[in-house]
Protein backbone atom coordinates (compact mmCIF):
# COMPACT_ATOMS: atom_id res chain seq x y z
CA UNK A 1 0.00 0.00 0.00
CA UNK A 2 1.61 3.30 -0.87
CA UNK A 3 1.65 6.39 1.19
CA UNK A 4 -1.27 8.33 -0.59
CA UNK A 5 -3.64 5.26 0.42
CA UNK A 6 -2.29 4.90 3.90
CA UNK A 7 -3.31 8.81 4.02
CA UNK A 8 -6.47 8.44 2.50
CA UNK A 9 -7.52 5.47 4.97
CA UNK A 10 -7.04 7.64 7.80
CA UNK A 11 -8.41 10.73 6.78
CA UNK A 12 -11.34 8.19 6.02
CA UNK A 13 -11.23 7.41 9.63
CA UNK A 14 -10.94 11.33 10.91
CA UNK A 15 -14.14 12.04 8.63
CA UNK A 16 -16.13 9.37 10.12
CA UNK A 17 -15.13 9.98 13.28
CA UNK A 18 -16.26 13.83 13.15
CA UNK A 19 -19.61 12.85 11.52
CA UNK A 20 -19.81 10.20 14.85
CA UNK A 21 -18.89 12.82 17.04
CA UNK A 22 -21.59 15.33 15.40
CA UNK A 23 -24.44 13.14 15.48
CA UNK A 24 -24.07 10.73 17.98
CA UNK A 25 -23.67 11.82 21.54
CA UNK A 26 -26.85 12.28 22.67
CA UNK A 27 -27.40 8.24 21.80
CA UNK A 28 -23.81 7.78 23.40
CA UNK A 29 -25.01 9.14 26.72
CA UNK A 30 -27.55 7.29 27.30
CA UNK A 31 -25.47 4.32 26.32
CA UNK A 32 -23.28 5.48 29.01
CA UNK A 33 -26.34 6.06 31.15
CA UNK A 34 -28.12 3.18 30.59
CA UNK A 35 -24.89 1.04 31.70
CA UNK A 36 -24.13 2.62 34.56
CA UNK A 37 -27.90 2.56 35.59
CA UNK A 38 -27.24 -1.19 35.15
CA UNK A 39 -24.03 -1.68 37.31
CA UNK A 40 -25.72 0.73 39.83
CA UNK A 41 -28.47 -1.72 40.51
CA UNK A 42 -26.46 -4.73 40.58
CA UNK A 43 -27.31 -6.39 36.98
CA UNK A 44 -24.83 -7.52 34.56
CA UNK A 45 -23.99 -6.35 30.87
CA UNK A 46 -24.13 -8.98 28.30
CA UNK A 47 -22.32 -8.35 24.57
CA UNK A 48 -22.17 -9.94 21.72
CA UNK A 49 -21.44 -9.52 18.28
CA UNK A 50 -19.94 -11.43 15.25
CA UNK A 51 -16.82 -11.38 13.58
CA UNK A 52 -14.67 -8.11 14.62
CA UNK A 53 -18.20 -7.44 16.49
CA UNK A 54 -17.06 -10.25 19.05
CA UNK A 55 -14.22 -8.82 19.65
CA UNK A 56 -15.48 -5.47 20.86
CA UNK A 57 -17.84 -7.56 22.96
CA UNK A 58 -15.33 -9.57 24.73
CA UNK A 59 -12.93 -6.47 24.59
CA UNK A 60 -15.84 -4.38 26.85
CA UNK A 61 -16.27 -6.93 29.06
CA UNK A 62 -12.69 -7.55 30.00
CA UNK A 63 -12.22 -3.61 30.83
CA UNK A 64 -15.60 -3.89 32.64
CA UNK A 65 -14.43 -6.98 34.30
CA UNK A 66 -11.17 -6.04 34.42
CA UNK A 67 -10.33 -2.29 34.69
CA UNK A 68 -10.14 -0.24 32.15
CA UNK A 69 -8.40 3.29 33.67
CA UNK A 70 -9.02 2.86 37.05
CA UNK A 71 -6.88 0.22 38.18
CA UNK A 72 -7.80 -0.19 42.51
CA UNK A 73 -11.65 -0.41 41.57
CA UNK A 74 -14.31 -3.47 42.21
CA UNK A 75 -14.90 -5.84 38.84
CA UNK A 76 -18.11 -4.81 37.09
CA UNK A 77 -20.46 -7.79 35.89
CA UNK A 78 -20.06 -8.29 31.85
CA UNK A 79 -20.01 -10.87 29.81
CA UNK A 80 -19.24 -11.64 26.27
CA UNK A 81 -21.69 -14.23 24.45
CA UNK A 82 -20.04 -16.73 22.07
CA UNK A 83 -16.74 -17.13 23.67
CA UNK A 84 -17.51 -20.53 24.91
CA UNK A 85 -16.80 -22.89 21.81
CA UNK A 86 -18.27 -26.05 23.11
CA UNK A 87 -21.50 -23.81 23.70
CA UNK A 88 -21.17 -22.06 20.56
CA UNK A 89 -21.16 -24.80 18.45
CA UNK A 90 -23.11 -27.09 19.87
CA UNK A 91 -25.85 -24.23 19.63
CA UNK A 92 -25.02 -23.59 16.20
CA UNK A 93 -24.98 -27.50 14.95
CA UNK A 94 -28.33 -28.84 17.03
CA UNK A 95 -30.55 -25.25 16.57
CA UNK A 96 -28.69 -23.09 14.47
CA UNK A 97 -26.32 -20.52 14.36
CA UNK A 98 -28.90 -17.58 14.15
CA UNK A 99 -29.60 -18.94 18.27
CA UNK A 100 -26.36 -18.98 19.67
CA UNK A 101 -26.52 -15.95 21.71
CA UNK A 102 -29.82 -16.26 21.95
CA UNK A 103 -29.38 -18.91 24.16
CA UNK A 104 -27.08 -17.52 26.01
CA UNK A 105 -29.55 -14.53 27.27
CA UNK A 106 -32.23 -16.98 27.79
CA UNK A 107 -29.78 -19.01 30.41
CA UNK A 108 -28.08 -16.17 31.91
CA UNK A 109 -30.13 -12.82 31.35
CA UNK A 110 -31.98 -11.48 33.96
CA UNK A 111 -34.38 -8.56 34.17
CA UNK A 112 -32.22 -5.55 35.47
CA UNK A 113 -29.64 -7.06 33.20
CA UNK A 114 -28.59 -4.99 29.83
CA UNK A 115 -27.80 -6.89 26.37
CA UNK A 116 -25.39 -4.54 23.91
CA UNK A 117 -25.72 -5.90 20.56
CA UNK A 118 -22.97 -4.67 17.68
CA UNK A 119 -24.36 -5.51 14.30
CA UNK A 120 -22.12 -2.95 11.76
CA UNK A 121 -25.12 -3.94 9.53
CA UNK A 122 -27.97 -3.23 12.10
CA UNK A 123 -29.16 -6.70 10.73
CA UNK A 124 -27.44 -10.02 12.24
CA UNK A 125 -29.48 -12.40 12.40
CA UNK A 126 -28.60 -14.00 15.87
CA UNK A 127 -27.81 -10.26 17.51
CA UNK A 128 -31.48 -9.56 16.64
CA UNK A 129 -32.26 -12.82 17.70
CA UNK A 130 -30.68 -11.95 21.15
CA UNK A 131 -32.40 -8.82 21.08
CA UNK A 132 -35.74 -10.29 20.73
CA UNK A 133 -35.04 -13.02 23.44
CA UNK A 134 -33.80 -9.94 25.86
CA UNK A 135 -36.69 -7.50 25.69
CA UNK A 136 -39.16 -10.92 26.18
CA UNK A 137 -37.21 -11.33 29.42
CA UNK A 138 -37.06 -7.99 30.89
CA UNK A 139 -33.34 -7.16 29.80
CA UNK A 140 -32.61 -3.52 28.89
CA UNK A 141 -31.20 -3.62 25.54
CA UNK A 142 -28.57 -1.65 23.81
CA UNK A 143 -27.24 -1.45 19.79
CA UNK A 144 -24.09 0.06 18.16
CA UNK A 145 -24.61 -0.54 14.40
CA UNK A 146 -23.66 1.76 11.54
CA UNK A 147 -26.24 3.94 9.74
CA UNK A 148 -28.54 1.25 7.61
CA UNK A 149 -31.73 0.86 9.51
CA UNK A 150 -31.70 -3.18 10.42
CA UNK A 151 -34.53 -5.34 12.37
CA UNK A 152 -32.11 -4.75 15.26
CA UNK A 153 -32.98 -1.52 15.98
CA UNK A 154 -36.10 -2.56 16.55
CA UNK A 155 -35.16 -4.13 19.85
CA UNK A 156 -33.32 -1.62 21.31
CA UNK A 157 -33.88 0.70 24.14
CA UNK A 158 -30.74 2.59 23.24
CA UNK A 159 -29.00 2.71 19.93
CA UNK A 160 -25.68 4.25 18.30
CA UNK A 161 -25.70 4.33 14.60
CA UNK A 162 -22.23 5.37 13.52
CA UNK A 163 -23.18 7.56 9.96
CA UNK A 164 -21.19 5.46 7.31
CA UNK A 165 -21.44 2.12 5.81
CA UNK A 166 -17.91 1.01 6.00
CA UNK A 167 -17.64 -1.96 7.87
CA UNK A 168 -14.10 -0.89 9.22
CA UNK A 169 -14.95 2.75 9.95
CA UNK A 170 -18.21 1.65 11.98
CA UNK A 171 -16.22 -0.57 14.31
CA UNK A 172 -13.37 2.06 14.64
CA UNK A 173 -16.41 4.13 15.97
CA UNK A 174 -17.48 1.27 18.09
CA UNK A 175 -14.32 0.95 19.72
CA UNK A 176 -14.53 4.52 20.72
CA UNK A 177 -18.25 3.64 22.47
CA UNK A 178 -16.73 0.66 24.14
CA UNK A 179 -14.03 2.87 25.56
CA UNK A 180 -16.37 6.02 26.26
CA UNK A 181 -19.13 3.92 27.95
CA UNK A 182 -16.10 1.92 30.23
CA UNK A 183 -14.96 5.50 31.45
CA UNK A 184 -18.13 6.24 32.27
CA UNK A 185 -18.76 3.20 34.20
CA UNK A 186 -15.43 3.88 35.84
CA UNK A 187 -16.37 7.47 37.17
CA UNK A 188 -20.02 6.83 38.01
CA UNK A 189 -19.25 3.47 40.09
CA UNK A 190 -15.21 4.32 41.32
CA UNK A 191 -14.01 1.68 43.60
Amino acid sequence: MNDAKIQATIQESIATKQRFLDQCTPSLRSLCELAVATLQRGGKILLCGNGGSSCDAAHAAGELVGWFETKQRRAYAAIALGQQVPTLTAIGNDAGYEHVFAREVEAIGRPGDLLIGFTTSGGSKNVVAALRQARSQGLATAVLCGEKRGAALEFADCAVQVPSTNTARIQECHLVCVHIMCAACEAALGA
